[in-house]
């Protein structure tokens, strides 16, 4: 790998884009670490120091790399984005209209990232509104009772809000500008520098407060968890496709063998990310709409077993809101009657199966097979902070588990084979062998 490294530096245009996505990174650290005008630095500093950051807010805050319960500029992070994305993916389904821009090419791709745009502007100052209002009644950092808010005037709020909306704006461009110019896909890097941004921390905090011992313990179960999401990652279900022999003018073609790559987690990390922001709605309604001093009512439940992570009834939800929308996201990108459609028009089959509809079934039978160890895979890992906040009370003890380690360790395999593509093509040896 060290050699794959050298070679990689060696190439003058991989090179230039490795630095380029290096800068960007680094430019996009900074802007998560710069205060938002108007916020008490002080304040915040104390209540996220007390605050144990388990619960409702655990996803949002991982994503925005520990910047959101900081209130910095760039404190939504990449969750505008991604929710725009699923949003326009789900309306897809039922909108021939973007249905007919998704299968126009380029041109409707790129109509679609417009729109993705300024759905992601929208959704921005909808969600720094809301945050703005959970600081401003000191709801947004549990157990806080400091003003995180000194000066709460209209301007005041107003430049938060406009701060909060152009940093994801920034955020945006800085990703595409990843994708156009440098290595990867920019905003999936973006998501895996914000994960992976707290981790040093979490962990130099583990070996200062619980010692060697559990140190090495949270590295060694870390290395598990790892290499059980590795393998888990690239786990397909490989159909054999055979294509017949046809003459087309005075040459010979088909005739050639292939598969269809069904990998058993197909929908990656969006469903646990769609299920946090399911389960994020009705807290923050009970936070704006509801009274914080009533015991009894639907905003009092909201706040007794949907805010903490550690509740049976957030676990339960959670799990079972993963599960379908596993099966709902997985039956909206692969469609097996367009593939069998294809295949019939391209003259290909699968061995002992008939083209057509037997095909379509039999591609729906196998990803429905596949999806359902996919889905418990994905509630699984998604449950293991939260079942050691339950059991051991070692949530803030274990920061290598579940959302964080999906998302690194998808983005990070592949932006590897996307540096090996790079490689082979200039008979490099790449990363992996």
């Amino acid at each position: 790998m060290l050699t794959a490294f050298y070679q990689a530096f060696r190439t003058p245009d991989l090179r230039k884009k490795l630095l380029f996505t290096l800068f960007i990174i680094i430019i996009f650290r900074l802007g998560a670490s710069l205060p938002t005008p108007g916020v008490s630095e002080t304040a915040v500093h104390a209540c996220v120091a007390s605050s144990t950051k388990n619960g409702i807010l655990g996803l949002v805050n991982l994503l925005s790399g520990g910047a959101l319960l900081r209130l910095s500029v760039f404190a939504l992070g990449i969750m505008p984005y991604i929710t725009s994305s699923i949003i326009l993916q789900l309306l897809a389904v039922v909108i021939p209209r973007l249905e007919a821009l998704r299968q126009e090419g380029a041109s409707g791709t790129a109509k679609i990232t417009q729109y993705t745009r300024y759905l992601t502007i929208g959704l921005a100052i909808l969600q720094s509104t809301a945050i703005v209002a959970l600081a401003e009644s000191g709801n947004l950092i549990p157990g806080c009772n400091q003003a995180l808010i000194p000066n709460t005037s209209v301007f005041t709020i107003t430049t938060m809000v406009i701060c909060l909306t152009a940093g994801t704006a920034v955020i945006m461009w800085l990703g595409e500008l990843i994708t156009d110019r440098g290595v990867g896909n920019g905003m999936s890097l973006m998501i895996f520098t914000q994960v992976v941004a707290v981790i040093p921390g979490q962990l130099y905090q583990i070996l200062g407060t619980e010692g060697p011992l559990i140190f090495i313990m949270v590295l060694a179960v870390g290395v598990l968890i790892v290499a059980a999401v590795a393998f888990m990652e690239q786990a397909q279900r490989r159909i054999p496709v055979q294509y017949a022999k046809r003459m087309v003018g005075r040459k010979m073609y088909g005739g050639t063998s292939t598969y269809i790559p069904l990998k058993v987690n197909q929908a990656g990390v969006i469903p646990v990310i769609f299920a946090s922001s399911l389960l994020y709605i009705p807290a923050l309604a009970a936070n704006l709409f509801g009274k914080s001093t009533a015991t009894t009512g639907w905003s009092a439940w909201v706040q007794a077993h949907l805010v903490r992570g550690d509740d049976p009834y957030y676990m339960a939800g959670f799990f079972v809101l993963i599960i379908l929308f596993t099966y709902f996201y997985v039956s909206i990108t692969f469609n097996p009657d367009e593939v069998a459609d294809n295949m019939k028009k391209s003259g290909g089959f699968i061995p002992g199966i008939r083209p057509g509809g037997p095909t379509a079934g039999y591609l729906r039978f196998v990803l429905n097979r596949l999806t359902a160890p996919g889905s418990l895979y994905l509630g699984v890992v998604a449950l293991i902070p939260m079942l050691a906040i339950a059991l051991v009370n070692a949530g803030n003890q274990f920061p290598l588990g579940g959302t964080s380690i999906m998302i690194a360790v998808g983005v990070g395999l592949d932006t590897v084979k996307q540096i090996e593509a790079q490689l082979q093509q200039r008979n490099y040896e790449g990363f992996l062998r």
